[in-house]
């Protein structure tokens, strides 16, 4: 009896997906890294700012910001289309220590990186995975940043996804009245597999002022989500804009 031979499995579509339009599906390969980088012991930090706009590996985009705290602190957010290049941009804090190595120190424990993803039913998918986070990150009237990772618990995938689905929609309504008010806008990113501690997502808050957003992060904590599902949250970055650049190099595209 001639048996049949084993089926091959369908390529994997592995491209970012949002709703359909005119019936036609959105799809993207196009996405956005972020990476933080955090310092200590720097007294000039006008001297680093002009090393890294003008080295040899000067990101197209970046963000400068003054730690909260810590008095000597500060942090460095580099942003690129893939991580090839964010890992080529990284050389201008590598070549920034070795000019000033007396003078600051690098925080390995508060580094933080992730992607944008889509969840499939975005309306405008570019908007969602390019425009949108460099909006909010280089929003002129969002001075105040928190950056954090987080990690759920594994229950949490084992839901089935209506109930998923249900637990995610309270905390995104909490997001949207923040922002509704003006008081808060987030960017939402990955981390699968590219944070060194196992975490799975990294937040960024940005606003006006800081008590917003320290409110809104007060508040979700009593959500269904955090209380029951989250394994772990943080550490926190809390930063002050001192300066920042680039943001066309990618909203023109």
């Amino acid at each position: 009896m001639q048996t049949e031979k084993p089926k091959r499995p369908e390529p994997l579509d592995i491209r970012e997906k949002g709703t359909p339009i005119d019936g036609e599906p959105q799809y993207s390969d196009r996405r956005l890294y972020f990476q933080l980088h955090v310092f200590s012991h720097c007294y000039h930090p006008e001297v680093f700012i002009q090393h890294i706009q003008h080295s040899n590996y000067s990101p197209p985009a970046a963000v400068f910001y003054d730690d909260l705290n810590n008095p000597t602190g500060f942090g460095v957010l580099l942003i690129a289309m893939d991580a090839a290049s964010l890992m080529e941009q990284s050389l201008v804090l590598k070549d920034m220590q070795r000019k000033f190595d007396r003078e600051i120190s690098y925080r390995p424990e508060m580094t933080m990186i992730g992607r944008t993803y889509s969840s499939g039913r975005e309306p405008d998918l570019e908007e969602w995975l390019i425009n949108k986070p460099i909006r909010n990150v280089f929003n002129p009237d969002f001075p105040w940043a928190i950056w954090y990772p987080l990690r759920r618990k594994p229950e949490f995938y084992q839901l089935e996804p209506r109930d998923r689905n249900k637990i995610l929609g309270e905390h995104a309504m909490l997001g949207r009245n923040y922002a509704a008010g003006g008081y808060a806008s987030d960017i939402r990113l990955a981390c699968f597999g590219l944070d060194t501690n196992d975490n799975e997502f990294l937040i960024g808050l940005v606003g006006p002022d800081l008590y917003p957003l320290s409110r809104l992060i007060q508040d979700m904590r009593k959500t269904k989500q955090t209380t029951k599902y989250i394994e772990s949250l943080g550490p926190f970055f809390i930063g002050k804009v001192r300066e920042q650049w680039g943001s066309e190099s990618f909203l023109e595209k």
